[in-house]
């Protein structure tokens, strides 16, 4: 995550700072923007995506997963990729929304595998200090930027709720550094 996806995350950043300057004709920038700041969002909530499945990965080997459990694991991982996947290639909001709740719901449930659980244990559990509720609702909210993407740039209302979703991305994203810092050094 702190390699490729925060940078990015800058980049994504100042790319939608310079299409909202184009917009506004109050800087003369390429045409090519908005399309350079929607593909670094789909590479960010792509990065994102590779990022919790490689830390599920890992956690599912470090944690004793048993071989029973892994088979139905790996096929969980590999289906959440599979749908992220099939989201970049789906045309129409609803079967955009379909993929996008499947990889969603397919990180959940990877991530609530039991032996997975057992090492969480010892950190708080209230929702705003989980690491694991703040990578999901910044998941969703990744997703649905996606999802939406062909949208923002026809209709204000959703370029206003784009920038708010985000704004909150951007808080989750701190939070998310600071909790999985915490957890690391904890274990």
């Amino acid at each position: 995550m702190i390699l490729f996806v925060y940078p990015v995350v800058g980049a994504t950043i100042r790319l939608g700072i310079l299409a909202r300057e184009r917009r506004l004709d109050l800087n003369p920038i390429a045409p090519t923007v908005p399309v350079e700041h929607a593909d670094h969002g789909r590479w960010v909530t792509g990065g994102m995506v590779l990022a919790v499945l490689v830390a599920l990965f890992h956690n599912a080997l470090a944690g004793g997963m048993q071989a029973d459990q892994m088979l139905g694991f790996l096929l969980a991982v590999v289906g959440a990729a599979a749908a992220y996947v099939a989201l970049l290639g789906a045309k129409g909001v609803v079967p955009k929304m379909l993929w996008a709740a499947a990889c969603w719901f397919t990180l959940m449930l990877s991530a609530s595998q039991p032996a997975l659980l057992q090492w969480r244990q010892a950190f708080p559990t209230a929702v705003w200090q989980s690491h694991l509720w703040g990578g999901a609702a910044l998941i969703a909210l990744m997703l649905a930027a996606v999802v939406m993407q062909k949208q923002i740039a026809g209709r204000l209302w959703m370029r206003r709720l784009h920038v708010w979703m985000n704004v909150v991305v951007a808080l989750l994203l701190a939070t998310q550094a600071i909790t999985g810092t915490r957890d690391l050094f904890m274990r």
